[in-house]
């Protein structure tokens, strides 16, 4: 089952609220859902206000909630930008590098992948637009996320810094994240600039 199947299993509102439904979901997303999604479980607009007053909810942005029996994620921004854009999106480039560990740089905004673009631009989130394989796509802290190879290979092929390449290069065959043939696998299927830094990066370390 599909990462996006799984978050759209239920999509018929029950005729009254489904906590245990609204609970399945937002277990899965680090106890973070959305108006959306409690909808479907049954909770009104109305009804899901009342819960932010009374404590149960904590709204962390708009048409964003928490159940507050989770504690606030130290992802939060991520699973905000995520649910604002809508589960098809995934973690991606810079973004994505840095929920690997893989970069000591902060990015300046939250970069998802989506399979088409969004009709409407949104502060803070950098919208790429491509059709990912499943086999390119993993989960960590319960975010989608594109896999090792493929960040890496997005990040190369962005424009990103030799330096920044080499060092995601150089921290992921380290801790055992990919091979060197996973990576020379990658860099020839995408070509063009992202292999030949990714090609730079592996032969600098054979060199060294």
């Amino acid at each position: 089952m599909s990462y996006e199947t799984k978050h759209n299993a239920h999509t018929e509102s029950p005729s009254r609220p489904n906590l245990d439904q609204l609970f399945a979901v937002a277990e899965a997303q680090a106890g973070y859902f959305t108006t959306a999604q409690a909808q479907r479980a049954g909770y009104s607009r109305g009804l899901v206000a009342h819960h932010a007053k009374t404590g149960a909810f904590e709204r962390v942005r708009s048409g964003v909630y928490r159940l507050t029996r989770f504690p606030g994620s130290p992802r939060e921004d991520l699973y905000i930008a995520w649910l604002t854009a809508g589960t098809r999106a995934v973690v991606s480039h810079d973004s994505a590098l840095e929920l690997y560990g893989l970069s000591d740089l902060l990015p300046a905004e939250t970069h998802l992948t989506l399979p088409r673009t969004s009709s409407r631009r949104r502060q803070g989130i950098r919208m790429h637009t491509t059709i990912l394989d499943a086999s390119e796509i993993t989960t960590r802290d319960g975010l989608p996320v594109t896999t090792v190879t493929r960040t890496i290979a997005d990040v190369a092929r962005s424009g990103a810094a030799p330096e920044l390449i080499g060092q995601a290069v150089g921290e992921a065959l380290a801790r055992g994240l990919v091979t060197d043939e996973e990576l020379r696998a990658q860099a020839s299927k995408r070509g063009g600039r992202a292999k030949r830094e990714i090609l730079s990066a592996l032969d600098g370390r054979v060199s060294a």
